[in-house]
């Protein structure tokens, strides 16, 4: 009746994970293209102004009071930290826009597939319904409890001993149980007579994608519009 996350729905089949190796292998290339463009004009520039007036302070110095090498090793210190903070910031740049490019190339992908995010939605199709939970510690009990619109228990089944970690199971009503009842679903565990704290998971639909300051959004068929990194795991 339920298990580890075997009915499709895994972390290893993120598309994510194929963008951010994509980042991964580009960064080098990026680093190059970025500092080698306005960046390392600018910063040509504000050294070349520093040491123009490095120069002059150092002509214009008093003979009985010249600038010691420490004076003078704490200004070039310091120029030279201000350009590699250009540099950084300007590589940074480039690597937001490259990323932010490469999610909406793969979030087409995401359309039709289901994900798994927080909570206790019971979407029931074909007479039956999947969804999931996490354990905080192992548990010698797990009962599932299905619940009607109003709140009421409609159905409870057993779902066994499992190890602390994330599940799924698939729901089949009890003789005598409409599916097309089931609105919600509560998970209760415990080991001995401890209670085990669970977090339920829902099985949704991905109807739409679309981008925005915040990254990427996932129009679900039942729960709307969530932030991508609500997404638990893909089917």
């Amino acid at each position: 009746m339920s298990g580890t996350l075997t009915h499709g729905i895994t972390d290893s089949q993120d598309p994510f994970a194929m963008v951010n190796t994509a980042i991964q292998s580009s960064t080098a290339a990026t680093v190059a293209a970025t500092t080698g463009r306005g960046t390392g004009t600018a910063n040509a520039n504000t050294e070349d102004r520093f040491l123009k007036l490095l120069v002059a302070q150092m002509q214009n110095q008093d003979p009985l009071n010249p600038m010691d090498n420490a004076q003078v090793t704490t200004q070039m210190a310091q120029i030279q930290t201000v350009a590699g903070i250009d540099k950084l910031t300007g590589t940074v740049q480039g690597l937001n826009a490259q990323f932010a490019q490469l999610q909406a190339l793969g979030a087409a992908s995401l359309v039709g597939r289901n994900v798994l995010i927080e909570g206790n939605r019971m979407i029931a199709a074909d007479g039956s319904g999947h969804a999931g939970y996490e354990l905080a510690s192992q548990a010698d009990r797990v009962k599932l409890e299905v619940l009607d619109r109003a709140g009421r228990v409609i159905d409870t089944q057993e779902l066994g001993a499992e190890a602390s970690g994330r599940h799924s199971f698939d729901w089949t009503p009890s003789a005598g149980v409409d599916a097309a009842q089931a609105a919600r679903f509560r998970i209760t565990a415990t080991l001995g007579t401890t209670a085990v704290a669970a977090t339920p998971y829902t099985v949704d639909r991905v109807d739409a994608v679309s981008t925005d300051a915040n990254g990427v959004i996932l129009e679900l068929a039942h729960a709307g519009p969530v932030a991508y990194d609500e997404v638990k795991a893909f089917d």
